[in-house]
């Protein structure tokens, strides 16, 4: 078997892990009888969520009058020989 490159993970991995931990907690503690946090653990589980997992709020982007945001009306996809040159 090959070596590992990394002999632990990288931060990343970490808080997908943490992530997790607190996502199965929430879990188990909304679909218990009774409850299993009380609300100061799950305000900070929320909390923690937020500065790991990215917020799936919807997003407008719009300009003003004098500079309104164009629309994208053709898509192109080119596919370049790299063996040609642009000479």
């Amino acid at each position: 078997m090959a070596a590992r490159k990394q002999r632990w993970h990288p931060d990343e991995v970490r808080k997908r892990i943490q992530a997790s931990q607190l996502i199965n907690r929430l879990q188990a503690n909304a679909v218990s009888p009774e409850p299993l946090m009380d609300a100061s653990q799950v305000q900070s589980a929320r909390i923690l969520l937020n500065k790991v997992l990215p917020d799936l709020s919807s997003t407008t982007i719009a300009g003003d009058e004098k500079n309104p945001v164009k629309t994208i009306s053709e898509i192109r996809h080119v596919i370049v020989d790299p063996r040609k040159s642009n000479d």
